[in-house]
This record gives structure tokens, sequence and C-alpha cells, in this order.
């Protein structure tokens, strides 16, 4: 049996218990929204102490700040009552060290393709990113001044968060 079936027989048995589950507001509980890296070895939720429907998780690679990244928050705020973001990077990310021309140069050698638009948000130090993340935001004439930005990074190897910026 593959991987679909397996997760399909899953949600068969989460949907057959869905209608006893208390109905979630589609407000984040704690008005909260969360960056992060898609890396799989984070934890929203656990690291955070969250549960669902606390808070909206946004995930791309490297958890940048994209203008998708600055759409979800818009609609976040605007319609959805959110009052905080955490901008969260961890300790052995993927994007570490990435050189966005290299890896251009590679898919367009592998592809025969053209990647002058492709970034990939590669970058050299991880605080440093942390810190320009955070910067997009508060920047962004669309996301008002009174909502707080932090700017954290996960220690993958230990589980500690540590704040960069606030």
């Amino acid at each position: 049996m593959g991987l679909l079936e397996d997760c399909m027989r899953a949600n068969q048995e989460v949907a057959g218990t869905f209608g006893e589950r208390p109905q979630l507001d589609k407000h984040p509980a704690k008005q909260l929204v969360v960056l992060t890296c898609m890396d799989c070895r984070i934890y929203v939720k656990e690291i955070l102490g969250l549960k669902v429907g606390d808070a909206h998780i946004l995930r791309n690679a490297g958890g940048i700040v994209t203008d998708d990244v600055i759409r979800s928050l818009i609609l976040s705020y605007r319609f959805l009552g959110t009052r905080e973001i955490f901008v969260i990077n961890h300790t052995g990310c993927g994007l570490l060290g990435l050189y966005d021309d290299q890896l251009r140069k590679e898919l367009a050698m592998e592809t025969g393709k053209d990647t002058v638009g492709l970034e990939f948000f590669g970058f050299r130090d991880l605080e440093s990113n942390v810190k320009r993340q955070v910067q997009k935001i508060r920047e962004s004439p669309f996301i008002p001044q009174d909502i707080a930005v932090h700017g954290l990074i996960y220690d993958v190897k230990t589980g500690n968060l540590r704040k960069v910026i606030e």
C-alpha cells in the first residue's frame, strides 16, 4: 500500500470522530501568526505551546517574507484579527549558505529553461536573515505599525528558542 492510501486511511479515522470535536472559530484564539521554515523538524505548535485554532502558521523554505507572505499577513490581520507575528528561522536550514546564482545555473543546465526570474532567498547568516525578514514586515506599508513583530531562532538539536529581535 502506498503513502496516499495510508494517509487516506488515517483521514477516514479522523473524519469518523470529527463531529465530536469542538467547532473552532476561524479567528486565531491567540491573535498570532507564525512564519517559519517548511523544515519538518520544526514542531511549531509544540515549541510554542499552541493548540489547533490558536494561530495561523505560514511556512515556506527559509521562513522568508515574500509577496505571498505579505498577502497572507494582510488577510490575517484585516479579516481574522491577528495582532502579533513571530518570524522563526532555525539552525541547520538548507537555505543557509545556498547561492541562488549557482542553483539557477544548475537548473538552467539540467532543464534548458530560463531561470532568471527564480529566487531562492539563500542567506549567509541566520541572525541577519531573521532581522531582515522582520524588517521587511515592519517596512511594509500594508502592515500596521501597532502589530508586534518578533524574530526568533529555533535550535533543531536542543528545541530551544532564542529571541533575536522584538
